[in-house]
């Protein structure tokens, strides 16, 4: 799925417009194995059974279901009621039996059985009625149990038919409404599937875990009104008495519980046939049916390239992508029926940025790529879940790239590492590949280290192997697990032998990829290498420092384990040093030739002997490699000299990493303050955009510290550098939507700085549009990319606020909405802001979906901190209520609410109410990340403050 935007599954992002809210490092802990003890055992020890609902024993007491009983087939009839909010549904499963057994244990959760008979493969054939079979349920492990009359014997097949009801769920999981709002007015209800990881269990009795694939045959009852939508197309419709319609689907493909989608709604759609002959439609509620051209013309281009890049056609007649009003995450990748957030799916050239174009294109580049990695190769158990979203967050950056290589996403893509290293740089960290149970622990597995860091370390192996030796690896392993299930090693595996007899010329090498060197393809004739690298990535967690000596021609090489807030000086430093060994692709350069070296470093030290003399050394060619580079002695300053004589002989993206790195470091206690910020001096003269807003945004965020923790002298000193030393390039900016994406993302970024400094002619500006606007009631076309900025700046006057809450509520386009909710949020007034929460809690005017991203972009705010702090402490039940404790959502507003603060007294605050949450029982990784974040960053502005007053007292 994609994580709502900053990224979510895609992307934790709530939306990339949207403070980029990343949801955060959880830790967990999951059994990979498939293997549970048989059913006989719980003859032996009865004292040992967890007790069902109704007081007996219930005769299964693992969280994983056992593997005596394996499904084959589902077919599933559900009839959802619009009006009364509920659904009746009933199913035929086909099982089949490994060992004897007497009892038949599935998933359920929160449904209604009303009758569960069994029939074996004989009684199916002759009509014979099944046997009645016992329910038990045990609610703790969302289970129940069916005991049959008389034993199951093995390798036999029998028919499961269970009938059952419930309410449609209020949340954002299982079979649930969301609701809309037309032009006219009239609110509107859907009835949608959202299932992974845990929640098929909402819907109906299965056996809910992604090793059991099986196939699906599904049918829907409806109104005439209505449309069904399913995985697959529908085959015919059946006309029942009383105007009622029965739509038939289609026999899935072989595929994991978590898959299957169903909706009944009454939405629009625009469709197109790929090259192959797929259809693709994009569904969207009738108003928005012409926010949907866009994604129509990417997913046909996107499905087309992937179809081409893994080699193996996508396996369903129809793929139908659709907007959801209420939508928890960023969009889910449902075989053949991908459901969206409407801020991914949809695009409306009136409202919508370049930065929205490039969210909706990733989001649908990420959940097409899921197609294949996770749909088509599932991986076996959620402890690697990363084989799932890392891959697709890595597909985005082929993709897109490919596709519109106009949007540039190539230089986005930093920061997708960048995001995570924040967190991964800290001992809360957890590794890629983490142990998960529960489904709380298996729902905190989908953040930005599966996510972010996954994608990190395919692209690292992806510029170590070579392009083509990598896509030649990526193919064998999907079409060697085609419909079945994967872990680590088996992508490890192809990865090592993608050399196909096709590639091996009369030397026996692969010379897959000509620009390898000899000693590179040695390297990989040894075939254990790339897994034994890799597995340093995904079973370790955090980042490793490459510290770099240059000694006349030879360069002492170190590496440790990376850590911000915990400096060398520090007693527990040590100890978290222990044990940390990654194999390292290095690549390096020099001021001497373009050359780009490469070495593995594999042990703790090492030393290289360069060719000739040089006057700098620059390692992470490009930014590919997911580490962090210390220059000992003279390093640094020969960098900063070259960046101050002539920035261009180091490439755009290494002066990214260079800006990155150097801040990285000052955090670790490894550089001063004043040597990072001499460093970006140089950028008036940067001429790449992403180099400039990288540095920009280091200088931004220490604006915004000194701002919430009112430390007026310096906040008031660096505005006013900001606003001095970058006034060039701020006055250069037009308000308009003219030039390259990046061109427009640094216009965008630029006049919100401006603005949000108080720069007259920008509030000016600002102000003026936003007047006109008004005056023509909403009629005026304010270009996308200063659109937040202009409703910003209008939201400050009490008349401006009124207008936008208004517009708010009318306005069709969600893209539009997101700026209104981010200008309103920005008020310095707290009974606005007071109010905004209210409606978000409400969820009619604010959709509750919306709720994270304004508590996360009210806390920001130095007016608002405070505010939104004490509303999560004083409403955590409620917001239990709506969220489910490992969600997205639930996580964002704990770490958008607190991980900003930086003084003793919040962290006491935040450690107390965490142990009382601990105290009720609840307990998630981010509590540690958010503490050890809050302590972070009281340190660097111990170590930080006195040589940022000073620097700037120079410098202004």
């Amino acid at each position: 799925s994609a994580m709502v935007n900053s990224h979510r599954k895609p992307m934790f992002t709530i939306h990339t417009g949207f403070y980029c809210l990343v949801a955060i490092l959880l830790q967990i802990c999951i059994c990979s194995q498939f293997s549970v003890p048989s059913s006989h055992h719980f003859t032996e020890d009865p004292g040992a059974f967890p007790v069902a609902s109704n007081g007996e024993p219930f005769p299964w007491q693992e969280l994983r279901l056992p593997n005596v009983v394996i499904p084959l087939h589902y077919d599933l009839f559900v009839h959802p009621n619009l009006t009364s909010l509920d659904f009746v549904a009933s199913e035929k499963i086909e099982v089949l039996v490994s060992n004897a057994t007497q009892f038949i244990i599935l998933h359920s959760k929160d449904l209604e059985i009303t009758n569960a008979t069994l029939q074996s493969e004989e009684d199916s054939r002759y009509m014979k009625s099944g046997k009645e079979l016992k329910v038990l349920s045990y609610p703790a492990h969302q289970q129940i149990a069916l005991l049959v009359p008389e034993k199951l014997m093995p390798h036999l097949k029998y028919y499961v038919a269970i009938d059952f009801q419930a309410r449609l769920s209020d949340g954002f999981k299982g079979f649930y409404k969301s609701t809309y709002r037309t032009l006219g007015g009239e609110t509107r209800i859907l009835a949608v599937t959202d299932f992974e990881p845990t929640q098929a269990r909402m819907a109906f009795p299965c056996f809910d875990e992604p090793l059991f694939k099986a196939n699906f045959s599904i049918k829907i009852r409806r109104e005439s009104g209505h449309t069904a939508l399913s995985n697959m197309p529908k085959v015919k419709t059946i006309e029942l008495e009383g105007g009622l319609l029965e739509d038939h689907f289609e026999t899935t493909v072989k595929m994991s519980t978590y898959l299957v989608a169903y909706i009944v709604c009454d939405f629009h759609s625009v469709s197109g046939i790929t090259s192959s002959g797929v259809k693709v439609s994009i569904y969207a509620s009738p108003d928005k049916r012409n926010q949907t051209h866009y994604a129509l013309q990417a997913s046909l281009k996107l499905l087309d390239f992937y179809e081409k890049y893994f080699d193996i056609n996508y396996p369903l007649p129809k793929l139908d992508l659709i907007a959801i009003p209420d939508f928890a995450s960023g969009a889910m990748e449902n075989w053949g029926l991908i459901t969206y957030r409407e801020t991914s799916l949809l695009f409306d050239p009136k409202t919508s940025s370049a930065s929205d174009k490039l969210w909706v294109t990733r989001v649908i580049a990420h959940e097409m790529a899921h197609q294949w990695f996770g749909n088509l190769v599932t991986m076996e158990w959620w402890n690697d879940i990363w084989l799932n979203e890392g891959f697709a967050n890595y597909m985005e950056l082929i993709a897109v790239n490919a596709t519109y290589p106009e949007l540039q996403f190539d230089d986005h893509f930093l920061d997708v590492c960048f995001e995570v290293i924040t967190k991964d740089s800290l001992n809360s960290s957890r590794p890629i590949s983490k142990p998960a149970e529960t489904p709380t622990q298996i729902q905190e597995m989908f953040d930005e280290v599966s996510y972010n860091k996954g994608a990190c370390i395919l692209n690292m192996l992806k510029d170590f192997l070579g392009e083509e030796k990598f896509q030649k690896g990526i193919i064998q392993y999907l079409k060697k697990f085609s419909y079945r299930n994967a872990k680590n090693d088996d992508l490890w595996n192809s990865l090592s032998n993608s050399c196909l007899e096709s590639d091996f010329t009369s030397g026996g090498v692969c010379h897959s990829d000509s620009k390898m060197t000899n000693n590179m393809l040695t390297f990989l004739g040894e075939n254990a290498e790339v897994k034994e690298m890799m597995t340093t990535w995904t079973l370790q967690k955090g980042i490793p420092l490459l510290v770099v000596k240059q000694d006349g021609r030879s360069l002492r090489l170190q590496q440790e384990h990376f850590l911000q807030g915990v400096f060398q000086e520090d007693p527990e430093w040590r100890a978290l040093q222990e044990r940390y060994l990654w194999h390292i692709p290095l690549t390096y350069c020099t001021s001497s030739s373009n050359v780009i070296h490469r070495h593995i470093l594999k042990s703790k030290t090492d030393i290289l002997d360069l060719p000739e003399k040089t006057s700098w050394v620059k390692f992470n060619v490009d930014s590919n490699g997911y580490y962090i580079v210390h220059y000992e002695g003279h390093g640094w300053d020969q960098l900063i000299t070259q960046l101050n004589q002539n920035h261009t002989l180091l490439r755009p993206k290494d002066r990214i990493g260079l800006i990155h790195d150097v801040f990285q470091l000052v955090g670790a206690g490894r550089l001063t303050l004043d040597k990072a910020l001499d460093m970006t001096h140089y950028l008036k003269h940067e001429t790449s955009s992403p180099a400039l807003l990288k540095g920009l945004s280091y200088l931004e965020l220490f604006y915004h510290m000194m701002d919430r923790r009112n430390i007026s002298d310096v906040s008031e000193n660096l505005k006013r550098y900001l606003l001095q030393y970058f006034k060039p390039v701020i006055d250069r900016q037009s308000w308009s939507d003219e030039g390259s994406v990046w061109d427009r993302m640094l216009r965008s970024a630029l006049l919100k700085l401006a603005c949000d400094l108080n720069h007259a002619p920008c509030i000016q500006k600002a102000a003026e549009l936003f007047s006109q606007w008004m005056e023509s009631s909403g009629k005026l076309n304010i270009p996308t990319d200063v659109l937040k900025i202009v409703y910003s700046v209008g939201a400050q006057t009490t008349t401006g606020w009124n207008y936008l809450l208004e517009l708010y509520e009318l306005s069709m386009s969600s893209a539009e909405k997101y700026k209104i909710l981010y200008a309103l949020s920005t008020s310095k007034h707290q009974e606005k802001l007071q109010k905004l929460i209210e409606l978000g809690m409400e969820g009619k005017v604010i959709k509750t979906q919306d709720l994270a991203a304004l508590l996360h972009a009210i806390a920001r705010r130095p007016k608002g901190q405070q505010l939104a702090w004490d509303f999560v402490r004083e409403n955590w039940t409620h917001l239990l209520k709506k969220f489910d404790l490992g969600s997205f959502a639930i996580r964002i507003i704990i770490s958008g609410t607190t991980s900003h603060f930086s003084s003793k007294d919040k962290l006491q605050e935040v450690k107390l109410f965490f142990e009382s949450l601990e105290a009720q029982g609840s307990h998630l990784d981010i509590f540690q990340i958010v503490l050890e974040t809050i302590t972070k960053n009281i340190k660097w502005l111990e170590k930080n403050l006195p040589t940022l007053r000073m620097w700037l007292l120079v410098n202004t």
